[in-house]
């Protein structure tokens, strides 16, 4: 296994048009299963491709371990690739499909033999070797995609949505399939998704790319918790954080439309009373109280999910989505009063949406720091 580096890597298709990937800078550690997530467009796919050598970038480097292969073809790169579609032989059975890439290497017959051995009861797969892929399930398919690309020891595994096909059942099994994969190959993976629950289960850590640009990396606890901007803090998280436009008021005040909230002091420092900001509060943190108190708002829609229960309110700040205990019977149409604990609150730049850190408190005479 090795670790990946990106130094300033860039890729423009064209003079005239912007940048697909905008000078992206990244470390993936050895051993380490690394998400790249956004949405559609935002380069996700063509970083990863830019690392396989399936695409050539116009500027940056690209590190394997200690060894430069921007310049190299796919197949000097010591990587193996799982896409979206299995792409899998179909007049071969699941034995050929696992020894093809092998095969092609020219690696002897009792190597190839020996390491579809290994990998065929990792994945499961040892009931099905001589089965063609048409008698397989989309799972099984998958598994057999993996098995390939683990077959060939690969430096690191690249994977391209590999679960998108999957309907919503067989992608949980399969996510904690590969979550007992990586823990048991202690590989270098780098999973590629638009889908924030697979980076937040999957991932020791994340990369937020948006515009080609990155945004935010880190361990998904630490993203959810601390979002660098508003659009980390709207895309991670389901349903994702509430953000509104508000204005400070007096010492710690916090004034939304009619409503007013409290800030903690070290977080109303980082704006002076008047000034405008973006408040964001997660939905587990919003509390549905007696109207004329905090916000006012009005339930728009309930949505009992057993376990919880997802209530939709409207105020004159904006929309907002609560997420309370299954015992909550709001009803459409109920008028509220909206809360929230002020160390649950987060503030956000006015203009570009930038995370406002909390200003440290004064250190006292003779206190040393931490």
């Amino acid at each position: 296994m090795a670790s990946v580096r990106l130094h300033e890597v860039s890729k423009r298709y064209a003079p005239d048009l912007p940048p697909t990937i905008d000078r992206v800078s990244l470390e993936v550690a050895h051993g380490e299963f690394f998400i790249l997530l956004g949405p559609s467009g935002c380069g996700k796919s063509t970083l990863l491709r830019s690392v396989a050598g399936l695409e050539e970038i116009s500027a940056g480097e690209v590190l394997i371990g200690d060894r430069r292969v921007d310049g190299l073809p796919p197949r000097e790169r010591d990587i193996a690739m799982v896409f979206q579609s299995y792409a899998l032989y179909p007049h071969m059975s699941v034995r050929e499909n696992l020894a093809f890439g092998l095969r092609m290497r020219n690696t002897p017959r009792a190597e190839i033999e020996r390491r579809v051995c290994e990998v065929a009861p990792i994945l499961g797969l040892e009931e099905l070797l001589d089965r063609r892929p048409r008698q397989l399930s989309g799972g099984q398919r998958q598994r057999v995609a993996l098995g390939r690309a683990i077959v060939r020891e690969p430096a690191v595994f690249l994977l391209d949505e590999p679960l998108s096909n999957l309907d919503a059942k067989l992608r949980g099994s399969m996510r904690v399939e590969l979550k007992r994969l990586h823990q048991r190959l202690g590989a270098t993976m780098i999973y590629v998704t638009h889908d924030q629950v697979e980076a937040m289960t999957l991932g020791d850590r994340i990369a937020i790319l948006q515009g080609g640009r990155l945004q935010q990396v880190g361990a998904p606890l630490e993203v959810y918790a601390r979002p660098a901007n508003v659009f980390v803090a709207k895309f991670i998280g389901s349903p994702p954080m509430n953000v509104l436009p508000a204005r400070r008021e007096g010492e710690l005040g916090l004034r939304l439309g009619e409503g007013r909230w409290e800030l903690p002091p070290a977080l109303a420092a980082a704006r002076p009373p008047g000034a405008p900001v973006q408040v964001g509060v997660r939905p587990e943190d919003l509390r549905l109280g007696a109207a004329g108190s905090g916000l006012p708002a009005r339930v728009a829609v309930v949505e009992p999910l057993g376990a919880e229960t997802l209530v939709t309110l409207d105020s004159e700040a904006g929309p907002l989505v609560a997420r309370t205990g299954p015992e909550a019977r709001p009803r459409p149409g109920d008028p509220v009063g909206l809360a929230a604990p002020p160390e649950a609150l987060h503030l956000f730049d006015a203009d570009d949406g930038v995370r406002l850190a909390p200003t440290p408190a004064p250190m006292l005479v003779g206190e040393s720091p931490a």
